[in-house]
């Protein structure tokens, strides 16, 4: 895989409400599928969904076996090689000592937010700090109304939001998600 030192995850939780409140965001199949499906088609290492509920898990690990073991992976095995990048986990921290145990260190963490931190970088600059092979990065999505600030805060880097011409910015975390995995890893750049 050419990009096997980055990892995403879509954060179910903690995510915060309209109200800011902390709270724990539902699954949805669309997720499963529009994310894992850029996560391939980018080589990246793997995508983890963060998700503590047991009855949201089963559910995904329901759906995980359908399309890479079960009648799916052979309707489908698109979808199949897509299905097989994603890692269920209870917790961040789950996920980060995964990846530790994978890969022999913790990965730096890329937020992504609709709002700029100290720490904001640009994708030009993104892409040129993602060459450097001998680190492992971790780009965290945020569901709902996206992760606490001090989830993004103790992040490594930022990336700049995704900027339409109004003032309108709430994007679902799929098309988050394609957006800025194009961005970072598309050879096909403007």
């Amino acid at each position: 895989m050419t990009n096997d030192n980055v990892y995403i995850s879509v954060i179910h939780y903690p995510a915060k409400n309209k109200e800011g409140r902390w709270v724990c965001t539902s699954f949805t199949t669309l997720d499963f599928h529009d994310v894992a499906r850029p996560v391939r088609t980018y080589e990246l290492q793997a995508y983890y969904i963060v998700q503590p509920l047991e009855a949201q898990q089963f559910i995904i690990k329901e759906q995980l076996k359908y399309w890479t073991e079960g009648f799916g992976s052979k309707f489908n095995p698109k979808r199949s090689m897509a299905g097989s990048m994603v890692r269920v986990v209870s917790s961040i921290t789950q996920m980060l000592e995964e990846i530790k145990k994978e890969k022999g260190k913790y990965p730096k963490l890329i937020g992504t937010s609709a709002k700029k931190y100290p720490q904001t970088v640009s994708y030009g600059e993104m892409r040129e700090i993602l060459k450097n092979k001998d680190e492992i990065f971790l780009i965290l999505f945020g569901t709902g109304w996206g992760m606490p600030e001090e989830l993004v805060s103790s992040c490594d880097y930022i990336l700049e939001p995704i900027l339409g011409p109004g003032d309108y910015n709430h994007l679902s975390v799929r098309n988050a998600a394609a957006i800025i995995l194009d961005r970072l890893f598309s050879i096909n750049r403007c």
